[in-house]
């Protein structure tokens, strides 16, 4: 069930054969104020849908790190220069009552795209530099079973969490502490099914945690839970266990629970309280002791008005040992974005203005420095400042 290159691409080559899922337009875009099509004179809709992607930023550290890095981070490490983020182009279909099969196949690089899916010094699957660039890789089907059984195999984006990789998909241009330590992507095969209009459950098995580590050979599972509480409250729960060392005694299951609830007033403001907890006991260390990493975030987003929004999102991420970022740290942290979007035609370009103040203490915390210690080794210090600038572009087809 481990990943390999060859899976990948099987999976990738039959997204493109078979049917590759939707794309939309921009969620800001201004609601439309011509009268409603009649449906008996409707064209059909269409399924296939492509794109593409871009995004720049400008990260300002004023602790000017020598080595232009943000320490302990998998997403935006580079500071003080312009850096090339991400890049993807897609192509994806509907699977639909009237066509069952569909899909997703993209290509994506980018700084963003480099470490995303593996731990600090953990074993990496064969062809993992290549693999990286794939964005998706699955086929999909829409099974016929009672309210709709659909069905994904390949590579396809996670269940665990809020946040995406790609920037232009979140409130704040940055990730969250807790997003760049769990995984962004899967690998495996997924089941989702709508038990009424308010509750649906999903199940999966995929290769590990990590779609790009190779720790052992076995698989790991999983299931999710999202209820609409209300018609403005949908209510998350996802858990996630298996295997994550080179032994696969159950005694070393990784155990991951991921619990998100977003509250939604029309399309103007956003409120996102999210909760995770993982835990499991390492191996080939004295004892065998129990990991814990524990992170809470709150997201909040405001349309203001035309093409402008306001995000803020404070948050703090325990790693009591060291397994899920490298280092001994509680941060706490803070960060607040700016935003104009403009649309035109099947285009959107976003602007966004961020500053950000992360605050890492506990026995191996702290940010790079300009300066280096008594041992030549680039010092650290308990806080960081940030100023950004990204710019987002992307295409979607209607």
């Amino acid at each position: 069930m481990r990943l390999t290159a060859t899976s990948v691409l099987w999976f990738a080559l039959a997204a493109v054969a078979a049917v590759p899922s939707v794309s939309a337009q921009g969620i800001n875009a201004p609601p439309s104020t011509a009268p409603a099509p009649d449906p008996s004179t409707a064209p059909p809709s269409n399924d296939w849908h492509y794109g593409a992607y871009a995004d720049l930023s400008y990260i300002a550290n004023f602790n000017f790190p020598e080595n232009h890095r943000w320490r302990s981070r998998t997403t935006t490490e580079r500071q003080n220069e312009f850096t090339p983020n991400m890049g993807l182009v897609y192509v994806r279909k509907d699977a639909t009552e009237s066509s069952r099969w569909g899909g997703e196949f993209g290509i994506q690089g980018g700084y963003d795209s480099n470490n995303f899916a593996f731990l600090v010094n953990e074993p990496k699957v064969d062809g993992a530099d290549t693999l990286r660039h794939f964005h998706r890789a699955n086929v999909s089907y829409l099974a016929p079973v009672g309210n709709g059984l659909t069905v994904t195999a390949g590579l396809f984006n996670s269940l665990i969490g809020y946040e995406s990789l790609y920037a232009k998909d979140n409130f704040n241009y940055t990730r969250s502490w807790v997003a760049d330590n769990s995984p962004y992507m899967m690998f495996g095969v997924n089941a989702k099914y709508p038990i009424n209009e308010n509750v649906t459950v999903a199940a999966f098995v995929i290769n590990g945690y990590y779609h790009l580590s190779n720790p052992n050979n076995q698989p790991s599972y999983g299931g999710q839970v999202a209820w609409k509480a209300s018609p403005r409250v949908m209510v998350t729960n996802t858990l996630y266990y298996g295997p994550d060392q080179q032994s696969t005694s159950m005694e070393f299951w990784r155990l991951y629970s991921n619990n998100i609830v977003e509250w939604k007033s029309s399309d103007e403001v956003t409120l996102v309280l999210s909760y995770d907890i993982g835990t499991e006991r390492i191996l080939n260390q004295p004892g065998n002791p129990r990991t814990f990493a524990m992170a809470g975030v709150l997201e909040g987003r405001w349309h203001v008005s035309g093409p402008w929004s306001v995000a803020l999102r404070p948050e703090f991420y325990w790693d009591r040992n060291g397994r899920w970022t490298g280092n001994e740290q509680f941060v706490k942290a803070v960060t607040t974005t700016a935003e104009y979007k403009f649309p035109y035609l099947w285009t959107n370009t976003i602007v966004r203005l961020e500053y950000r103040y992360d605050e890492s203490t506990g026995a191996q915390g702290g940010f790079f420095t300009r300066n280096q210690n008594s041992a030549g080794v680039i010092a650290t210090t308990p806080g960081q400042q940030l100023l950004l600038l990204g710019i987002l572009w992307s295409f979607d087809s209607p």
